[in-house]
């Protein structure tokens, strides 16, 4: 397992190369198959389908049995939510993912006594 910078400089390498490549794939999908919608409604969207998942696991803190299939299957509605919102806010995911780990990171590094 690779720990430290190394494993930290290869999570902002896969953010940059694979966030643009997706987020461009769904905007065409979005833009071919659905009408335009306003990035409220995305944003709407988001917070249900994390509602959604939140409910799953509060089932799951209860004790109730969730098949990890439905989990996945809302998991997968909160991330196509959120690319799309991203999307209609012009959000370039991969600048602003790579800037929060950033911050993270840097916070992380400070806890440990230690600086970038």
């Amino acid at each position: 397992m690779v720990t430290g910078t190394l494993s930290f400089d290869a999570l902002l390498v896969a953010c940059r190369e694979l966030l643009p490549r997706l987020q461009s794939r769904f905007a065409a999908y979005q833009a071919e198959n659905f009408p335009e919608r306003v990035p409220e409604f995305f944003c709407l969207e988001l917070c249900g389908e994390a509602g959604e998942l939140a409910n799953l696991e509060k089932k799951r803190w209860k004790g109730i049995e969730i098949p990890v299939d439905k989990l996945a299957d809302e998991a997968a509605d909160v991330l196509i939510a959120l690319v799309n919102y991203a999307n209609a806010c012009n959000i370039d995911l991969a600048s602003a993912v790579t800037a929060k780990l950033g911050t993270i990171e840097k916070a992380r590094q400070e806890s440990q006594g230690r600086s970038l």
